[in-house]
């Protein structure tokens, strides 16, 4: 987690890559920024920010 949304994206990215897999970047209900793979998301659709596709341009 990241009070930063930059510093979460960049993250996601490079995680997007290394795994080859789609991430989505998120913010909590506490207001910080996450990243985890689309696979593994359960919460509400309106939380996240970003899809990224390491396949994709």
């Amino acid at each position: 987690m990241s009070n930063s949304l930059k510093t979460a994206q960049a993250y996601a990215w490079s995680l997007a890559r290394s795994l080859m897999v789609c991430i989505i970047v998120f913010r909590a209900e506490n207001g910080m920024f996450g990243a985890m793979p689309t696979t593994e998301w359960d919460g509400d659709p309106d939380l996240i920010l970003a899809e990224l596709d390491p396949f994709g341009r």
